[in-house]
């Protein structure tokens, strides 16, 4: 290669394997294109915002689209078969050997994925891609013309309706039987496992009473194995029923195992293929027609290099997931959020049957296929949306898993809130008129989507033409500028700076870099005139949507003769859309309309600004249930015929907690708004907590000593050697220690990585910790419960504080209504539960939890799993115990 190689790191820069000075790097890459790895965290470590040059990382993503390899040096050797460099001086020689081999492979007649590179390497280079030429002449022209993306996709088939699943009683024995053939031969039969398995056959038996489903909430401690537990009753329940159960997660890791594990049911890939589908929102995937414009010269720029290299990964992906599939989620840091979300559809534009790509969309392939399916591992959001947009496949969603049962409560308390805000009313605005003249792209309008219609209904048309009209009432680009400018434009962005002045008014003194709030209560006059103008702009926009739904409906019960199979199939989706608008429209003015009155008990409603280091983003009012799980149980749980719902922490153990149990898995699941109680069962962990965990709680630390807490936070790394993942409360305390110690640590070969911090999506991040025994995390909330790290490389948890609850709007009303302090603990217990056990996944793990507090509250303890020993020490005694593998400390 003739470009030089850049490396830049915490503990120094190289250029060609010679240090370099900081500034002399910035100005060598500024003059010559350098060999990158992963360029936007090289110019973060050399504190630039931007820096340009060819990286390895998009060789990568062309040559192996749909490959997975962790975007460093050692993630990279690994997936090239190649040596891995032994410091950041050896990284630079590395990476041309690496290019070397990328580049080898592009003529290597057994390369895979050859079929279509030569085409888009063509247009690359057009593009000017920094890797354009390399690649354009390295690939042979193929002797005959390639067919097109487009046309080698598989097509999905119409198929029958799937026949109502049988009744039938899947029996203890049964249950047995198929975890034994799933069991890995040698494996040892757990009792503990075997009971669950029982238990969880529970919701696999024929409803008696209408609305009052079986539901089983298990409690299994980790390393019981429940995955295996419910899969056996749920796969044997499914091909003898000839039904489909729904497995749904909270969290895309544990989807991703889920997936994974599935293989146990179905050992033949060819029938998992068939079997096992993993569902997400329509959000998550690649939309084809958007695919098409993009390669077409809708996207200009970096954007447009984007959009060929997905053009060759959606030819190899197995199923077109943008967000966590086999999509590389560092390719998002390399080109921006922008590019990527504009391939998938986000706003409910899509033709269905009207779209030339349909029948190769990957978001009907997945739908059609869950048609057929056994298992269908989807999400908690997605199931809650199908369920209440009434959108969910075959026969309903009759048999449901809910994995990390103990999130039920949280998410469904994001899909029953409603907003308000600016950035919601622009989304309905572009939905209707579509987007402002100065975008790219195919997004189109309401009229634009249904101009035909238009002109055959003259109702329709004119009910199309006075909802366009009215829409123009609701916020447009440019709407938080005016806001901050004291110039709203329109009766929505008027209320929305009303809103916003009542915020600074009531919350002055607060953080100033983050997030406002206030409470609706003793709402300024201003606020309920102006609530009461855009409620009046609501209705207008609203009417004109309802006559329009029913102009479709007429249209559908008795079409014209022109309106084909595709034509009927977009009809049927607007009419989708408009309703979903309408119910979205009819949240908001209920919204506004408690503005001037009383209070609701069943909700909490507050008044918010958005911010993140001080740049507001939205605005508006929110609404959440005081009870999210009723909505929940009513919609989900009632319906179906049987639930699991599990977890390792359903139950509570905080002390004095008066729902502490069993009884607080009720409130949490919404088991308890239902005619029949659950059959509960629980079983411990196997595992030896007290010879392989100790919990320190290091009491030498002040609150708000900032220094203290960085060199505990270095020390402790040190003495792990790495393998630590690092837990923060507040995102300014991670960033405050993370500039401290992440260069010492650094040159003493411990790298650290952090979330906010590193321009590193969330899983790359946990992917580099998984596979680097010396790197340290350090992160927030999405950290705590998402992690799952087994082995040596999570050897010690670092918490920074206890993680109380914050005192929102949401949280203050929660609080007065489910037992006031023993609500905190409970929700604070819960919080150091997740926590401590990301530190022991398998049954050879070990480990130390330290929590870093001076006066963390005894009753608190009870989090931990039972045997697991608790002392209080100093740092200086913490950080001995955790450098000998934590038997420093004197027996208890």
């Amino acid at each position: 290669m003739s470009y030089p190689a850049l490396v830049a790191t915490h503990a120094g820069i190289w250029i060609d394997g010679a240090p370099v000075s900081r500034a002399e790097a910035i100005r060598r890459a500024a003059d010559t294109p350098h060999l990158l790895l992963a360029a936007p965290v090289t110019a973060s470590r050399l504190g630039i915002p931007e820096l340009s040059g060819t990286d390895l990382l998009e060789l990568f993503a062309f040559v192996l689209p749909a490959r997975f390899a962790v975007p460093t040096a050692g993630g990279l050797a690994r997936a090239l078969g190649l040596g891995a460099p032994a410091g950041g001086a050896d990284e630079g020689a590395f990476l041309q050997a690496a290019a070397e081999r990328l580049l080898a492979t592009l003529a290597d007649p057994d390369w895979r994925e050859r079929h279509g590179a030569w085409q888009i390497a063509q247009t690359l280079a057009r593009l000017r891609w920094s890797w354009g030429a390399e690649v354009a002449r390295r690939i042979a022209r193929p002797e005959r013309p390639e067919r097109s993306l487009f046309t080698v996709l598989p097509k999905c088939e119409d198929a029958p309706p799937r026949p109502r699943p049988r009744d039938i009683a899947v029996g203890d024995g049964e249950v047995e039987a198929r975890l034994d053939a799933m069991l890995r031969p040698g494996a040892e039969r757990r009792e503990g496992q075997r009971a669950y398995a029982r238990a969880a056959a529970h919701a696999f038996r024929p409803r008696a009473v209408a609305g009052a489903p079986n539901v089983a909430l298990l409690e299994a401690g980790t390393g019981i194995g429940k995955t295996l537990g419910y899969l056996a009753p749920a796969a044997h329940w499914a091909q003898a029923a000839g039904g489909a159960v729904w497995l749904s997660t909270y969290t895309k890791a544990l989807q991703r195992q889920l997936d994974h594990e599935t293989a146990r049911a179905y050992p033949d890939p060819a029938a998992k293929g068939a079997k096992v589908v993993v569902r997400k929102g329509r959000e998550n995937y690649l939309c084809l027609l958007n695919l098409e414009d993009a390669v077409q010269g809708g996207f200009s720029g970096r954007a447009a290099i984007f959009a060929q290299l997905a053009a060759r990964w959606a030819e190899y992906s197995r199923d077109g997931d943008l967000v966590g599939g086999d999509l590389p989620g560092w390719l998002t840091t390399l080109f921006g959020r922008a590019p990527v979300a504009a391939l998938s559809d986000r706003r409910g534009e899509c033709v269905y049957a009207g779209c030339p790509h349909y029948r190769s969309c990957f978001i009907e392939r997945a739908g059609r296929a869950s048609l057929a399916a056994d298992l269908v591992i989807a999400n908690h959001a997605l199931v809650m949306v199908n369920a209440v947009r009434g959108r969910a496949e075959g026969q309903g969603l009759t048999r449901l898993v809910f994995d990390e049962g103990h999130h039920l409560f949280d998410a469904a308390d994001s899909t029953f809130a409603v907003a308000l805000t600016g950035a919601e009313a622009i989304e309905m605005r572009r939905w209707i008129l579509g987007p402002e003249k100065s975008a790219r792209g195919r997004r189109r309008g309401l009229s634009a989507r249904l101009s035909d219609l238009a002109g055959y209904d003259e109702e329709g048309g004119a009910a199309l033409a006075a909802a366009s009209a009215a829409a123009r009432a609701l916020p447009a680009d440019g709407w938080g500028g005016r806001l901050v400018a004291g110039t709203p434009d329109g009766p929505v962005e008027a209320l929305l700076a009303a809103v916003r002045a009542q915020v600074y008014a009531r919350a002055s003194g607060e953080d100033a870099g983050y997030g406002l709030e206030t409470e609706v209560a003793e709402v300024l006059p201003a606020v309920i005139d102006a609530a009461d103008a855009a409620a009046r702009a609501l209705d207008a926009l609203a009417r004109p949507l309802a006559a329009l739904e029913a102009r479709l409906a007429a249209v559908l019960d008795d079409p014209p003769d022109w309106l084909d199979g595709p034509g009927r199939a977009r009809v049927e989706g607007a009419a989708a859309g408009l309703r979903l608008r309408g119910a979205t429209l009819a949240a908001w003015s209920g919204l506004l309309a408690r503005l001037g009155g009383a209070a609701d008990p069943d909700f909490i409603d507050w008044f918010a600004v958005d911010r993140v280091e001080g740049r507001e983003y939205d605005v508006g009012v929110h609404r959440r249930w005081l009870d999210p799980t009723r909505p929940f149980a009513r919609a989900v749980l009632e319906p179906a015929h049987g639930v699991v719902i599990t977890s390792a922490t359903l139950r509570s153990r905080a002390a004095g907690d008066p729902h502490a149990g069993w009884e607080h898995a009720h409130v949490r699941t919404g088991a308890g708004h239902l005619p029949l109680p659950p059959q509960r069962f629980a079983v411990d962990s196997p595992f030896d907590y007290a010879a392989n965990a100790r919990v320190l709680i290091v009491t030498d630390i002040r609150r708000g000593d900032i220094s203290g807490l960085a060199t505990a936070y270095r020390r402790l790394i040190e003495a792990a050697g790495g393998g630590t993942l690092g837990l923060f409360t507040a995102i300014a305390r991670l960033k405050a220690v993370h500039a401290r110690i992440a260069d010492p640590l650094a040159r003493a070969g411990l790298p650290l990585y952090a979330q906010h911090v590193d321009p590193i999506d969330t899983g790359t991040l946990v992917d580099i910790f998984r596979a680097e025994p010396k790197a340290s995390l350090l992160g927030t909330d999405a950290l705590r419960d998402g992690v799952d790290v087994p082995g040596d490389s999570l050897r010690l948890v670092v918490m920074e504080g206890v993680p109380w609850p914050r005192p929102t709007v949401v949280h203050a009303a929660r609080r007065a209504a489910f037992g006031g302090a023993a609500y905190d603990d409970l929700v604070t217990s819960g919080r150091l539960a997740q926590a401590f056990g990301r530190l022991i996944r398998r049954a050879d793990d070990r480990g130390t939890f330290v929590l870093i507090g001076p006066a963390v509250p005894s009753r608190l303890l009870t989090a931990f799993p039972p045997g697991t020993r608790v002392d209080r020490v100093d740092l200086d005694t913490a950080v001995a115990a955790v450098a000998a593998g934590h038997p420093a400390l004197a027996p208890a």
